[in-house]
């Protein structure tokens, strides 16, 4: 089993990608942020740095592109191959009104006419060609209604996509409601393209109840769930290599939570909040150095503690006074309190 860990717009900048790699493992890529080209324009600073190679050495990055102009696509991926990059991700996932109001992310599933017309020409323009470059594609199944996705499913199968990743949502949904598995079951008996399952797989559960239902599937993308729980990869990867998974024994017993370093709760085992503290310590500092005042630092921080702290159910008062931190001292007691080790 393959696992990639989604971008999150916000968080998982060259910064944390980096540090998880060093401190947990268990990704086989990272998928970056989406990067925007507009007409005319290259990357921005911001976006330059987060691709660099020199940001991102040792750590299995893939440059995500969002835009609805084919033409940008293949300018920005050119310069992405100039970087040594051989992969590139097209986002028709994101939900954001910001985003979709502009017919790009999910809002261009709701053009299937000028999404095959784009595809048409990324996939015959030359530079595409002459680099050899691989396009996957990360799309949810419709804008409104899954019945767009027989459609737009007809599309990719024109192409020759390295991956076709579904999240089984249509934008309205944003993130509530199931997933769709009877649309994604769809595309494993219709699809022409390697395909990869992405939404709602939190934990070892879910992601067993998951491999139940489709067994076949040898690639998932994990988001929210793997900046809750850090750990979570590595998890069901060794999982996996231990044959496990399919087991009747509770996934927290044996090669599940407790050896990995989290207990049954769910909440990290005494020797994950070493790993946990060392993150966090080495990530703070990182943002301490490239960004300016405290102030931006902790709404950084407070990002991903919005996450982290479903991780932590018994320190919800400590987590209030953490999100509610003006100051770098306060902010600090609260983390020392979260990460103390105690049931307190």
């Amino acid at each position: 089993m393959r696992i990639y860990f989604a971008p999150m717009e916000g968080i998982t900048t060259y910064t944390y990608r980096n540090l998880h790699w060093k401190y947990f493992g268990g990704a086989d890529a990272y998928f970056t942020p989406f990067l925007s080209p507009g007409p005319g324009q290259g990357m921005s600073v911001k976006e330059l740095r987060d691709i660099l190679p020199e940001n991102n050495q040792g750590t299995p990055v893939i440059p995500q592109l969002l835009t609805n102009r084919a033409e940008d696509f293949v300018s920005a991926a050119g310069r992405l191959a100039d970087y040594g990059y051989r992969e590139i991700n097209f986002n028709l996932g994101c939900p954001s009104g910001t985003v979709t109001a502009k017919k790009k992310g999910s809002g261009f599933l709701g053009e299937p006419e000028a999404l095959d017309r784009f595809f048409d020409r990324v996939f015959s323009d030359p530079l595409i060609v002459r680099e050899g470059l691989l396009v996957s594609v990360k799309t949810r199944i419709g804008l409104e209604s899954p019945a767009e996705w027989p459609g737009l499913l007809e599309i990719y199968n024109r192409y020759p996509l390295k991956e076709l990743i579904i999240h089984p949502r249509v934008r309205k949904d944003f993130y509530k409601n199931h997933p769709d598995w009877d649309a994604f079951r769809l595309a494993l008996s219709e699809s022409k393209n390697p395909l990869v399952y992405n939404g709602d797989l939190f934990s070892e559960e879910a992601y067993f109840r998951f491999r139940e239902e489709f067994p076949k599937v040898d690639t998932v993308m994990l988001g929210r769930g793997l900046i809750q729980d850090p750990a979570l990869a590595k998890r069901l990867s060794e999982i996996e290599k231990s044959g496990k998974w399919g087991s009747k024994e509770e996934p927290s017993q044996g090669s599940g939570h407790q050896e990995s370093g989290y207990q049954e709760s769910g909440r990290p085992a005494d020797r994950m909040f070493g790993r946990l503290r060392a993150f966090h310590d080495e990530l703070l500092l990182s943002y301490r150095e490239q960004m300016s005042g405290d102030r931006n630092v902790l709404f950084k921080m407070k990002e991903l503690w919005s996450y982290l702290l479903l991780s932590f159910p018994e320190k919800k008062k400590a987590g209030k006074r953490l999100m509610k931190a003006v100051r770098m001292g306060d902010y600090l007691a609260a983390v020392n309190e979260i990460l103390d080790g105690s049931d307190g």
